[in-house]
C-alpha cells in the first residue's frame, strides 16, 4: 500500500494564514491528474484502492462509535454535551483543508477518468464512475449530518472559482444531489463480488443508500424545520416520504437479489477475523494477524482497560431494551445483576458481560471478573471482546469489523416502511425483518399489532415520551419495537447517535434515565452492606475503599461520583451533568471558516 499512500500524499498546510481557496482546492503534491494517469482500468483501480485505504472506517470508528449515547455511560462524557464547556464556533472543527480534501479527491477522479473511456468497457467505466460518486455521497452525508447546509461542489475548483466565496447550499438541494450520486452508484456499480470483493460494489452502495435515505426521510419527518435556518422544509426536491421510499427500494433490492442470509452466530460477527466467509456481511474492515496480514485493532483493550478509553459501560436503560425469550418485556428491573440475564434475549449476554462468561488470562481459562476501574455502572460490554490475554495486554485484536450487514438493512427496510405514509409495514414484512432477527436470536416473534399476544412495554413508551422533539408522541407499538430492535441488534455499531438525532430524540443523551447521571445496576440493601456476588467474585460499595472491585458510593451528586437512588439501596447512578438544546442538532460553522468567507453564514442558534 506504500505506493497508494504516496499517490495521495498531501503537502502539509498550516492552519494559520490558509486562504479560502486552500480550504476547497488543495491539490495533491504528486498530481494524480497528470496526463499519464487515469488512462486504464488499473489506474482507476489504483485510485479507488487509495480512497478505500484512506476512508474505509476504522475499528474504533465503528466499534467505539456509540461511546456517547443515552444508553452507554462513559468516564467523563464529551465536551459537546457538557454545560461548562461552552461549546461554540471557536471550538468547532471540520472545515479545514483536510476536511474537504476527500470531496476534492472524488471530483478529481470524476473529472479525469474520461481519459480511460476509450480504453475500458462501458460496464467497467460506469462501475468506477459509480465508485467515485459513492465516495462523494459518502463524504457529503457526513458533512450534512454535522453542519446541515453546506456548499455543494461537484467539480474540481480553480483558484478563481466563485464557489470559493459563495454561501452554503440548502440541505435539501445537497441531499438531492447525494441521492443522485447514490442512484448512479446503485445502478452501475458491479454486482460481481468475486472481482470486487470487499470494495465498493452495488451491494455496498445499496446498503449505504438504505441508511442515508432512512436517515434523511425520518429526519425531515420528526424535525419540522431545517435546523440550519429554523425554517420549514420547502420540499422543492424530495420529500420525507420520497426518501423513505428510496430506503425501502434500496433495502428490498438487497433482500431479494443479493443472496445474503443472516448468520446463525450473532456474536461471531464481532469476534472473528473471517468476515469474508460470513454471508450476512456486505462490507467490512479486515483485521488479521496471520497469513502475512499483520493488521490489528484495540477494541478488546479499549473495552477492558481503565487507561486507554472512556470506560464505556452499559446502562440500566440499555439492559431494559432487551426482551425475554418469550417475546415480552421484563416485569421488573429491580433484580440482582446475576439474575438479570436469565430468560432474556441471548443477544444481551452476547453484548454485556454475563454469568458464565470466561476468559483466558495468565495462561488459565476461567470465569471473567468485572473490574470497576474499567466501567462506571457495574455492567461491562463484551460484544467486541476477544477473550485472550494478548488482547488485554497489547491490544492486538484480529476481529474484523462489519461496516454494512444484512441485519441493519432488514431494520432499515422495516422502519422505512413503518414510517412511510404513516405506516405501510405489514405482518409479512415484519416477519422478514424484525421477526427474522428475533428468530435468529432465539426470541419469540410477536407481531406488535397482534393484540391478543403482544404485550406493550410501558417502560419503553415512557422512555421515548421524554424526548422533546415535535411529532414524537403517540409512537405506534410497531415503531417502538423497531427502535428497540435497532438497539438490541446494532448497539456499539456507531448508529445510535444518528438514530437519536434523526428521531428528534437527542435530548435523551443528556436526560438519559435520570436527570444527573447514568443509571446502572440495582443493589439491595444487603448487597450494599455485604457485597454483590457475580460470576464467582464479590464486589463491594464502600465509600473509603478504592480497590478494583469496589465503588466508592457516597452522597455527592457532582460529576464522577456514585450515589444510590434510595439511600442505602437502589439503582447505582454515576453522575455526569450533561445538556442538549435544539441548536445542537447541527454544529456551528467554525470561526476560522467564517473569517475566510463571511458568506457561509452561521447555523441558527449559534450566532454570536
Amino acid at each position: 500500500m506504500k505506493n497508494i499512500i504516496r499517490l495521495f500524499a498531501i503537502g502539509a498546510v498550516a492552519f494559520t494564514g490558509v486562504s479560502c481557496e486552500d480550504f476547497l482546492s488543495a491539490d495533491p503534491v504528486n498530481r494524480v491528474s497528470a496526463e499519464a494517469f487515469f488512462v486504464s482500468e488499473s489506474d482507476l483501480q489504483l485510485y479507488c484502492n487509495g480512497l478505500l485505504e484512506s476512508y474505509c472506517p476504522s475499528a474504533n470508528t465503528i466499534g467505539m462509535g456509540d461511546s456517547y449515547t443515552d444508553l452507554t455511560a462513559s468516564k467523563s462524557g464529551t465536551d459537546y454535551y457538557k454545560p461548562g464547556a461552552a461549546w461554540d464556533a471557536g471550538k468547532q472543527t471540520g472545515w479545514d483543508v483536510g476536511d474537504w480534501r476527500s470531496i476534492r479527491r472524488a471530483n478529481i477522479m470524476l473529472r479525469d477518468m474520461v481519459r480511460a473511456k476509450e480504453n475500458v468497457s462501458e460496464a467497467v467505466y460506469n462501475h468506477y464512475e459509480g465508485v467515485a460518486r459513492f465516495w462523494r455521497a459518502y463524504f457529503y452525508y457526513s458533512k450534512v449530518k454535522t453542519f446541515g447546509n453546506v456548499p455543494w461542489i461537484d467539480h474540481v475548483l480553480d483558484v478563481d472559482d466563485a464557489l470559493l466565496y459563495a454561501g452554503r447550499d440548502d440541505r435539501e438541494y445537497v441531499m438531492s444531489k447525494v441521492l443522485e450520486d447514490l442512484n448512479f452508484a446503485c445502478t452501475y456499480c458491479s454486482t460481481d463480488t468475486k472481482t470486487y470483493k470487499n470494495v465498493i460494489n452495488r451491494w455496498v452502495a445499496l446498503a449505504f443508500k438504505s441508511r442515508v435515505c432512512l436517515f434523511e426521510g425520518t429526519y425531515r419527518k420528526y424535525h419540522k424545520v431545517n435546523p440550519s435556518t429554523n425554517q420549514p422544509w420547502n420540499n422543492k426536491y424530495e420529500s420525507a416520504d420520497d426518501f423513505l421510499q428510496e430506503a425501502v427500494d434500496a433495502a428490498n433490492t438487497i433482500m431479494t437479489e443479493a443472496g445474503l442470509k443472516l448468520h446463525n452466530d450473532y456474536h461471531a460477527l464481532f469476534t472473528t477475523s473471517a468476515l469474508g466467509d460470513i454471508n450476512e456481511v456486505i462490507w467490512y474492515r479486515e483485521y488479521k494477524t496471520s497469513d502475512g496480514l499483520n493488521v490489528w485493532n484495540d477494541l478488546t483493550l479499549n473495552y477492558n482497560t481503565s487507561t486507554a478509553s472512556q470506560k464505556v459501560s452499559p446502562t440500566k436503560a440499555l439492559m431494559n431494551m432487551y426482551l425475554t425469550t418469550d417475546g415480552t418485556p421484563i416485569e421488573s428491573d429491580q433484580v440482582p445483576m446475576s439474575k438479570e440475564f436469565e430468560g432474556r434475549d441471548p443477544r444481551l449476554s452476547q453484548t454485556v458481560h454475563a454469568p458464565g462468561h470466561e476468559w483466558t488470562y495468565g495462561g488459565v481459562t476461567g470465569p471473567k471478573p468485572l473490574n470497576f476501574t474499567h466501567v462506571v455502572t457495574g455492567y461491562m460490554f463484551m460484544k467486541w471482546s476477544q477473550e485472550f490475554e494478548n488482547n488485554y495486554t497489547t491490544g492486538r485484536g484480529d476481529n474484523s469489523v462489519p461496516i454494512f450487514r444484512l441485519g441493519e438493512v432488514l431494520l432499515n427496510y422495516a422502519e422505512a416502511k413503518a414510517e412511510l405514509n404513516n405506516g405501510s409495514l405489514f405482518q409479512e414484512d415484519w416477519n422478514l425483518t424484525v421477526g427474522a432477527l428475533r428468530d435468529r436470536a432465539g426470541v419469540k416473534n410477536i407481531w406488535p399489532e397482534d393484540t391478543a399476544n403482544y404485550k406493550p412495554d410501558q417502560w419503553l413508551i415512557d422512555y421515548y415520551a421524554q424526548a422533546e422533539g415535535a411529532a414524537i408522541t403517540n409512537l405506534s407499538n410497531t415503531i417502538l419495537e423497531i427502535r428497540r430492535e435497532r438497539v438490541t441488534e446494532l448497539i456499539l455499531e456507531n448508529l445510535r447517535v444518528d438514530d437519536l438525532y434523526r428521531w428528534h430524540c437527542a435530548n435523551l443523551i443528556a436526560l438519559r434515565d435520570t436527570e444527573k447521571g447514568w443509571k446502572g445496576v440495582y443493589l439491595s440493601a444487603d448487597e450494599v452492606k455485604n457485597g454483590m456476588e457475580f460470576n464467582g467474585y464479590t464486589y463491594t460499595f464502600t465509600a473509603a475503599d478504592t480497590n478494583p472491585n469496589n465503588y466508592c458510593i457516597g452522597t455527592s451528586m457532582s460529576d464522577n461520583n456514585w450515589t444510590l437512588t434510595d439511600g442505602d439501596h437502589g439503582y447505582l447512578v454515576y453522575h455526569e451533568d450533561l445538556r442538549f438544546d435544539e441548536r445542537m442538532y447541527v454544529r456551528p460553522i467554525p470561526s476560522a471558516a467564517l473569517s475566510l468567507n463571511t458568506n457561509l453564514g452561521q447555523n441558527y442558534g449559534w450566532e454570536q
